[in-house]
């Protein structure tokens, strides 16, 4: 039976197609990684695709061990990007990233809604507790998921009431009788929590024509909780359709156990695509991106996130469940870790195989290697089987699987109803409500 509902789609900007070691390829690009036009570039592309958003993850530390073969997270600030890409772009959402660990709720509000305004109603907020950079904000070490999520809960609803502290209805611009606002609808929120005191209001109006959809992610039980009080929808690491499908009737459950509709929350796993002519092609790919991805570097991954070390097992020996340690007490995502631990206990891999599994070489994400049509066959299995409201695209390999992606799949997905083929509002949260 065929969905009902259209899905959403994001296209990543962050540069997914540069990993590895494809920015080696002459034709990555890789020389304006830090030039505004280089992403401008793929938002234009993804809005005449009519994707619902560009979105920008951000990382507040660099990763200087990475550096020698890869960007180690080097990169430009997100908002300030996408209030430049606003500029050149008029339909797609511009979804920025800020984390609730480290800065103050007060700059966030005024930057996501100074967002709203460049864009005309087209911000999104993702809503992140960070994983690293502690070290860069004085603090020693992470605080624990429950903390950080008990931050993020009481950060998410000062920056709300700060976004509702000056309504737009407040500006009269009345010329005749010199009224530039009326200061009885602007009213501090005087806010006293845990974690902070905030006086407000904001010093900026807000843009009274869209509410900023909050996306939220983090999969953790801490992070459903939070994602199911709040957000319009969540990033997954979902890398096979039953942990999706799992993680949609649970937070779809927890949405409604707080009084709101299983609808109001969307689930966009993150989609990784290695995209070829043919699927040989697309293999041979796949292995040239990772081919300087060695077996220290994945054995050491493995036993960052599940304490098992499999330095001295060869490469066909199975990993199962039995081998596996007590879960370490400090990892840095437990999502993953748990993700990790799963499938080793359900497909007992053999070392050779666990170590090209996307828990371990692609932060868990959903993974098409192959051609476009290999690609539309999946989402729409997906789709159709209800383990998703729609993706986040992450082309890999090379900037070709981005055209493969936005001037292939895309239309594909649109001739089989689960896409649209023009936009029918003009803000992002039109978008996500355009199903």
């Amino acid at each position: 039976m065929p969905p009902t509902k259209k899905l959403n789609i994001g296209m990543s900007l962050a540069p997914t197609w540069l990993s590895g070691d494809a920015w080696l390829r002459s034709d990555s690009g890789v020389e304006n990684l830090f030039h505004g036009e280089f992403y401008l570039d793929i938002a234009q592309r993804a809005e005449e695709a009519k994707l619902d958003f560009a979105f920008l993850p951000d990382s507040l530390f660099l990763n200087t061990s990475m550096l020698a073969t890869g960007a180690g997270f080097a990169s430009l600030d997100p908002t300030l990007l996408l209030a430049s890409i606003a500029a050149g772009t008029s339909r797609i959402g511009l979804l920025s990233t800020a984390s609730t660990t480290f800065f103050p709720p007060y700059i966030v509000a005024r930057q996501i809604q100074s967002l709203n305004w460049l864009s005309k109603g087209r911000a999104g907020w993702n809503i992140v507790t960070a994983l690293d950079g502690n070290e860069n904000f004085g603090l020693s070490e992470m605080p624990s998921p429950e903390d950080r999520y008990s931050r993020a809960a009481e950060f998410t609803e000062v920056v709300r009431r700060l976004w509702q502290s000056f309504p737009q209805e407040a500006l009269k611009l009345d010329r005749m009788n010199g009224q530039f606002a009326d200061p009885d609808h602007v009213n501090p929120i005087d806010h006293e929590g845990r974690f902070y005191n905030v006086k407000g209001p904001l010093n900026l109006p807000r843009y009274d024509k869209a509410r900023i959809p909050l996306i939220q992610a983090g999969a953790s039980d801490a992070g459903r909780a939070f994602a199911a009080s709040v957000a319009d929808a969540i990033f997954a690491s979902t890398p096979d359709r039953v942990a999706a499908f799992n993680l949609r009737k649970d937070l779809r459950s927890r949405a409604e156990a707080l009084g709101r509709q299983g609808d109001d929350i969307r689930i966009l796993p993150g989609l990784s695509l290695f995209l070829a002519p043919t699927k040989t092609e697309a293999k041979e790919l796949f292995a040239e991106t990772n081919a300087r991805v060695t077996r220290q570097k994945g054995l050491g991954t493995v036993q960052e996130m599940i304490g098992l070390d499999l330095t001295d097992w060869p490469e066909d020996r199975k990993v199962t469940g039995a081998a596996l340690p007590p879960p370490p007490e400090k990892v840095r995502s437990q999502t993953h870790s748990q993700l990790l631990r799963r499938m080793i206990e359900r497909d007992e891999p053999t070392v050779v195989d666990l170590l090209t599994r996307p828990e371990v070489v692609g932060s868990s994400h959903w993974l098409v290697v192959g051609t476009p049509a290999d690609a539309v066959a999946a989402i729409k299995d997906w789709a159709v089987a209800g383990a998703a409201d729609g993706f986040v695209a992450f082309p890999g390999g090379s900037i070709g699987s981005v055209a493969s992606f936005l001037e292939e799949v895309v239309p594909a997905l649109s001739e089989l109803g689960l896409f649209r083929t023009a936009y029918r509002g003009t803000t992002f949260l039109d978008h996500l409500n355009d199903r």
